[in-house]
């Protein structure tokens, strides 16, 4: 995609996210930071922060684990090892009090499974959510272009499948 169209894609993804009722419902959601190659999360970012929502984004922590910091426009922003912009400071939270995740995906089947960019931290974090067969909190929820859909993934056992994943052809 060029950056023309994965800009309009990630506008018709946003659109997409603020028709959902848990996004409307949300107070404390947890959402990546974009890489250019992803659904670009700051359209989203920008209209949680005006609804007075909060963002906590995904930081590793030096111990290898998945954390959760609190971001806000006036926060200051590192790459982290792997490339992906990290607040430097905020609030922590766990996982279990975020209300939903947007996470992005590499690619993604019908049934909501994932392939992430690797490495497990998604899985590990959200452990506490496998077997489950009715989502609570907090939601996972892929955002993704409709290109990065597959046939069939299949899954590892410890693999955390999502609640939903929203596309860029959802709005078409």
């Amino acid at each position: 995609m060029s950056n023309n169209d994965r800009w309009h894609a990630s506008l018709r993804v946003a659109d997409q996210v603020f028709r959902q009722p848990f996004f409307r419902r949300s107070r404390l959601i947890g959402c990546y930071l974009p890489k250019d190659d992803e659904v670009d999360s700051w359209p989203i970012i920008a209209r949680a922060w005006q609804m007075k929502k909060r963002i906590f984004a995904p930081i590793i922590a030096q111990t290898g684990e998945m954390l959760f910091r609190e971001v806000s426009a006036e926060s200051d922003l590192v790459c982290s090892q792997f490339g992906i912009p990290e607040p430097v400071s905020g609030e922590i939270v766990s996982a279990r009090r975020l209300d939903i995740v947007l996470t992005p995906v590499v690619a993604f089947d019908s049934h909501n499974n994932r392939i992430g960019m690797g490495g497990g931290y998604f899985d590990r974090v959200f452990s506490f959510l496998g077997g489950r067969r009715v989502y609570f909190k907090p939601k996972l929820i892929g955002l993704a272009f409709a290109c990065q859909r597959v046939d069939k993934i299949s899954p590892n056992p410890w693999d955390i499948r999502l609640f939903q994943i929203i596309t860029d052809a959802d709005s078409a």
